[in-house]
This record gives structure tokens, sequence and C-alpha cells, in this order.
């Protein structure tokens, strides 16, 4: 059985760090790309960021050059360091495994995370 499960989320005040991380089990995850979305409240869930197997990285322009994605692929997990959050940084991230276009995607249950003072 397949699992993606999130950590390290939580309340940080704007200008703080936080770092999630994911550990994936239960499938060869090595060639695939793993990222990271969130969903804000009463938003549709958008893209953070991705990371291929070989290390390449793209993120949505609204995090660039404050988050971070890198994975370990011998310990199938993924991680995003987040710096200089702001309030609009809130809401739930969700791990994810990009299968397409062959398969559905695999995804975690999700991590809240609370930029606020």
């Amino acid at each position: 059985q397949v699992q993606l499960v999130e950590s390290g989320g939580g309340l940080v005040q704007p200008g703080g760090s936080l770092r999630l991380s994911c550990a994936a089990s239960g499938d060869d995850f090595t060639f695939y790309p793993m990222g990271w979305y969130r969903q804000a409240p009463g938003k549709q869930r958008e893209l953070v960021g991705k990371i291929t197997h070989g290390g390449s990285t793209n993120y949505a322009d609204s995090v660039k050059g404050r988050f971070t994605i890198s994975r370990d692929n011998a310990e199938n997990t993924v991680h995003l360091q987040m710096n200089s959050l702001k309030p609009e940084d809130t809401a739930v991230y969700y791990c994810n495994v990009d299968r397409s276009p062959f398969n559905s995607d695999y995804w975690g249950k999700g991590a809240l995370v609370t930029v606020s003072s």
C-alpha cells in the first residue's frame, strides 16, 4: 500500500521558516517527479514546486527565491524548505508523486502551515 506522510507543519510568524518532509513508501518512486502542492482556504490547489529524479526543480513564481525542494532517492523522501514565510503562504501543503501521463498521482493527506503573528 502506497503511503505519503507529511510532517513539519505548524504555526510560524511572518518572516520565519519551516521545513516540511514527506516520507513515501509502498512503491519505487525513484524515477517519478515529486513535489508539493498547497491549498489555501477557499482557493484551488496549486503547484508549489517539483523536483525530478535527477534533481531539476521548478517553482511557482510566488515562492521562487524563498522555497527550496530537495529529495533523497535512497530514502524516498522529499523536503520543502520554506523561508521568509508570508501570511499568504498559509495553506495545507500536500506531497505529490507525479505518475502522469499513464497513471494517477499519489498524494499525501496534507500538512497545515499557518503564517501569522
